[in-house]
């Protein structure tokens, strides 16, 4: 059976135009790449999709470039000519710009002020006086930062600290339970309930702290001394 021909409009399903354009660009790819085979012929195609995806074919034995520099030679134009034109303006204009940015920071250093007028010098004055008040501002914000970071360690240092002593209430509460002489001495003589640590690197050592004010020290005037006593070991 004859291939039937299709009409040439755009195909408004978008899956069926991506297919429809895969398979050309290939067949086209082939076609190029067969003239340059065959015929020695140099041939460049620039495809770019509907979706913006770019794809190129160059022969081998040329380059984009000298495909580009031949195309000026035969038709006698310059392509460029326009574009660096442009841009040899917007240098010009980036030049004017950096060179009153440079003159604006001079003069905020006080130097080259002889040359301006005193409406310049207010509109000065008024963009130093926002610059000091921006700059002021930020101190302030990065301050109050720091305040609240500050605040929000001491607060998680005392639930942290609240937290240990509840565990150490609990030690000491099933201690008694399990041991009902737990605590208690042989002696008449008084005891202040103080919590030590040792200072060894893992501070796990217990002490409690005896007062002897019947020691010979109080009667001179010499102080009291304090006894240590191991608790946990």
């Amino acid at each position: 059976m004859a291939r039937g021909k299709i009409q040439i409009k755009l195909i408004e399903n978008t899956t069926n135009r991506q297919v429809t354009y895969s398979k050309r660009r290939n067949g086209l790819f082939k076609k190029a790449n067969e003239l340059t085979v065959l015929c020695d012929a140099k041939v460049s195609i620039i495809m770019i999709s509907s979706t913006g995806k770019l794809h190129e074919y160059i022969s081998p034995s040329t380059t984009t470039k000298k495909m580009y520099d031949q195309y000026q030679q035969a038709l006698e134009v310059d392509l460029w000519n326009s574009h660096y034109e442009k841009m040899q303006e917007t240098l010009r204009k980036l030049k004017e710009v950096n060179k009153k940015l440079q003159l604006e920071v001079r003069r905020r250093f006080g130097e080259g002020l002889n040359g301006m007028s005193f409406d310049e010098l207010c509109g000065l004055e008024q963009d130093m006086d926002n610059a000091v008040s921006l700059i002021r501002e930020r101190k302030y914000k990065t301050l109050s930062n720091q305040i609240d970071t500050a605040r929000k360690k001491k607060k998680n240092a005392e639930e942290i600290n609240k937290s240990l002593l509840q565990d150490w209430t609990n030690l000491i509460k099933h201690m008694r339970e399990d041991d009902p002489h737990f605590g208690m001495v042989d002696d008449s003589r008084d005891y202040e309930a103080v919590i030590g640590y040792s200072d060894t690197a893992a501070a796990t050592r217990l002490y409690a702290l005896r007062l002897q004010p019947d020691h010979p020290n109080l009667a001179s005037g010499g102080g009291s001394e304090i006894t240590t006593y191991p608790l946990l070991e």
